[in-house]
């Protein structure tokens, strides 16, 4: 786990358990998998970023770089077919989750719609 701030993780395939699904029990963790070749997923981080920084902490943001190591495998698991997908986790679960570039406003609507109250 990289730590870009206290809202903003980078994971991979060894620590996916501990900072995804174990995390996601104290509070929702909303997971970018993207790629650095991907244009949409260039468009779509700073998007994320602003959104988890206004919510201050109501959910963590964790990014998996899908040409990284073994990662791919997770977006294998959880059968991704395009990039940037985002996944959203509560509690040890997927119950929210899209793909391709989002205008802040949609990313907004999103996390409260899949965020417990």
């Amino acid at each position: 786990m990289k730590l870009h701030d206290s809202h903003i993780i980078e994971t991979h395939l060894h620590d996916f358990e501990k900072d995804v699904i174990e995390a996601s029990k104290v509070r929702p963790v909303m997971v970018d998998f993207w790629a650095d070749w991907c244009p949409p997923c260039r468009a779509l981080t700073p998007v994320l970023e602003r959104v988890v920084k206004a919510y201050e902490g109501k959910f963590l943001l964790a990014t998996v770089e899908v040409d990284e190591g073994d990662n791919m495998k997770l977006a294998g698991r959880y059968g991704l077919r395009g990039f940037p997908t985002v996944l959203y986790f509560v509690n040890g679960e997927i119950v929210g989750r899209f793909s391709s570039a989002k205008p802040e406003h949609w990313v907004r609507e999103f996390v409260d719609e899949h965020s417990p109250e």
